[in-house]
């Protein structure tokens, strides 16, 4: 079988989300979960650009480990008035001590943990219906009070 080469990644934007304190639901069914409210941030880039809409979510599942299984949703809206669903799974993980600086809202190294999504949009607009049609990845960084992404295109 033939070994392709790695698809290339092309810089979208960079985003600042500013985030609620956790509601702990407690272990469930489903696992240790809790709850972040997504209150407003934004996102810039070369093409797109605007506004996160408040009242998104992030529907966290806590492994044993202290590992962050991310689960979220927010609304996008650019500049120039289109609407953008936005949603993405994610994983971020590392030393039990690394997790627990980051439990306590500290400013945390990025290169001492693994933080990563697989962003998804949806948008009814002919001008980003682009958007629905590529695959995304991205870097996240959590931060007192706020979580920053930049967001890539995958293969362009």
């Amino acid at each position: 079988m033939e070994h392709y080469d790695a698809p290339s990644l092309t810089f979208l934007f960079d985003m600042e989300l500013t985030v609620d304190q956790p509601y702990h639901l407690g272990v469930t069914p489903k696992g240790n979960r809790r709850i972040i409210q997504v209150n407003d941030g934004y996102f810039r880039g070369s093409i797109l650009n605007g506004t996160v809409i408040p009242g998104g979510d992030d529907w966290i599942t806590v492994l044993e480990d202290g590992t962050i299984i991310q689960d979220v949703r927010i609304l996008l809206k650019t500049y120039d008035g289109a609407y953008i669903a936005m949603t993405y799974r994610g994983i971020r993980t590392g030393t039990s001590d690394v997790l627990k600086r980051l439990d306590r809202n500290e400013e945390v190294n990025l290169n001492e943990y693994y933080f990563t999504t697989q962003p998804v949009f949806e948008t009814s607009s002919k001008k980003y219906d682009w958007l629905n049609k590529r695959i995304f990845v991205a870097q996240g960084r959590r931060m007192p009070g706020k979580v920053n992404y930049s967001i890539y295109t995958v293969g362009e």
